[in-house]
């Protein structure tokens, strides 16, 4: 029995599904056999947690408008939160990583966990069904374990309300090497910069340049 399946109360019957959740493509890449990795998984993953944290926030929050269920959902299904739930299960510790990947701080670096978190998704809807991947997701959306607010989605709300307004964001500088990148965002309000962040990765540097927009607005501390 994998110690994973202990961790998270679950024994797959096709432990295959297990390890492939926890093959990272850089392993798969340095080895010399065949192996599969979890990108496949982190697709289906992605979309299963983002049914069951719908299904989950439509049937709780009955009184909550559309904007209210959008902003939750983004918060629970965004790197940040994914990388905090895959901490409380020690997910990062049980990864299949390639030698350059584990010298670079795979284990701990968010992209990965959190692919790696959706993938042990889908391997436990693959293997259980749905209901075993609702048991699994629910208990870390559903006790206050949530993320930092979505800035993104706020901001694209506020500049909705103008449908002639256009938001984008463009990344004004890429810098490190592929194991530590630095990401320098800017964010522009027609042709009007409004917001500028930085981050390890274009998401979290695109959320910092929208608090920062937010911010100029009034609309954020």
């Amino acid at each position: 029995m994998h110690q994973l399946e202990t961790i998270i109360g679950y024994t797959f019957k096709d432990p295959i599904l297990l390890e492939t959740a926890l093959t990272h493509t850089s392993f798969a890449n340095e080895s010399k056999t065949p192996v599969h990795h979890n990108e496949r998984l982190e697709f289906l993953g992605d979309s299963v947690l983002s049914i069951v944290v719908a299904d989950y926030l439509f049937h709780h929050w009955k009184n909550r408008p559309e904007g209210d269920l959008t902003r939750a959902r983004a918060s629970l299904v965004c790197e940040s939160a994914l990388f905090e739930f895959a901490k409380e299960i020690d997910l990062g510790k049980y990864l299949r990583l390639g030698k350059g990947e584990e010298r670079g701080g795979g284990r701990q670096r968010p992209s990965v966990v959190s692919d790696a978190f959706e993938a042990l998704i889908a391997a436990l809807y693959l293997d259980g069904g749905m209901e075993t991947a609702r048991s699994f997701i629910l208990p870390f959306i559903t006790e206050g374990k949530t993320a930092g607010p979505d800035y993104k989605t706020r901001l694209q709300e506020v500049v909705q309300q103008n449908p002639e307004e256009i938001l984008r964001y463009e990344v004004l500088s890429e810098t490190g090497p592929d194991h530590a990148k630095h990401f320098e965002m800017a964010v522009y309000l027609n042709s009007n910069q409004i917001g500028r962040g930085s981050g390890h990765s274009k998401k979290a540097a695109e959320q910092e340049a929208a608090r920062q927009a937010l911010r100029l607005m009034g609309l954020e501390k």
